[in-house]
């Protein structure tokens, strides 16, 4: 792993990183043997040790890119390139978002002997009738896609850390963001993820409310899902240093409105994406949000309006 942090503070490889401060430069380049390797659930709940390499731009960040592993045409060949990158921290240590959903997906294909994009398919959106769901977008479905846009004069790569300024201005993003999803294409990524529809991802998102169960068909039992959604960051430095939020295992979870300073309901579970999409499921208020747009990287409280909106609408409480 890298010399970054370990348990003594230094938050970052030598350089600065979104969100994280500066590190040590005299610690550049030097890499010692973890304590341990990262499990299972440090993957889901991204305590692993990797980094996103686009999103940041400690040494770790840079080698990624470096390295071309956004270039890769399947994930297979992602997670080799990144098993000869450094971890960023020890594992078990920090709460750092990351390429863990992308390992999680080649995990799903050597346990289960298809690729991810089959397993998906056969396994919950097939089931679950959403037909719009795919990690590629037919040629004939592509005139659906929604055009996604970009905040002037800000830029979106695999070979740079990600801009942002303060810009309101959409212009119309470069469509290379889209090429990944055209019919052809091989990485099936879970980070990046598939491309979807709201009502697509109301089935889904229906089938957790539920407890796992979707129009009398189980995908998961109730006491998995009470798992999944449980906060499993109790001692660790929090999600994006936000108080009152934590992290499941695939999703954050709101531990407390008013700490959070939010409306909602503790228990909540969500995650939002880098083009500004968002949902979240409510339990206590059996209470499901959805916001779709496409503006990249996303500069906007559009969401968190959304969503405040959503609960100043809601007159009874039980």
């Amino acid at each position: 792993m890298s010399t970054a942090d370990g348990g003594t503070g230094v938050i970052s490889d030598g350089t600065s990183s979104v969100g994280s401060g500066n590190g040590d430069d005299s610690l550049i380049g030097q890499t010692r043997a973890p304590i341990r390797q990262p499990t299972i659930r440090d993957l889901m709940r991204h305590t692993a040790g990797f980094t996103y390499g686009i999103f940041g731009d400690t040494e770790v960040d840079r080698l990624y890119r470096e390295a071309g592993m956004f270039r890769q045409p399947t994930i297979e060949d992602f997670v080799k390139d990144l098993g000869k990158m450094p971890l960023q921290y020890e594992p078990g240590t920090r709460w750092h978002y990351s390429v863990s959903v992308d390992v999680q997906g080649r995990l799903v294909e050597v346990l289960s002997g298809m690729s991810f994009g089959e397993f998906l398919q056969k396994r919950l959106f097939g089931p679950l009738g959403m037909t719009d769901t795919s990690f590629t977008v037919p040629d004939e479905k592509w005139a659906r896609v929604a055009q996604i846009y970009a905040p002037q004069d800000t830029e979106v790569g695999f070979d740079r850390s990600w801009s942002r300024n303060t810009s309101q201005t959409l212009v119309v993003a470069d469509e290379q963001i889209n090429a990944g999803y055209r019919q052809g294409a091989t990485f099936e990524g879970g980070g990046g993820g598939p491309v979807s529809t709201a009502d697509d991802y109301m089935r889904f998102a229906m089938m957790m409310l539920n407890g796992g169960e979707f129009q009398g068909r189980r995908y998961l039992s109730p006491t998995t899902v009470e798992l999944i959604r449980a906060n499993h960051l109790d001692g660790f430095n929090g999600v994006w240093g936000r108080p009152g939020w934590g992290f499941g295992l695939g999703f954050g979870v709101l531990l407390d409105p008013a700490t959070a300073g939010e409306s909602g309901s503790a228990g909540e579970y969500n995650w939002g994406g880098a083009a500004g999409t968002r949902f979240w499921i409510d339990p206590e208020q059996e209470l499901i949000g959805i916001f779709m747009v496409q503006s990249i990287p996303h500069q906007t409280q559009l969401a968190a309006k959304f969503k405040a909106l959503t609960y100043q609408a809601i007159t009874e409480l039980d």
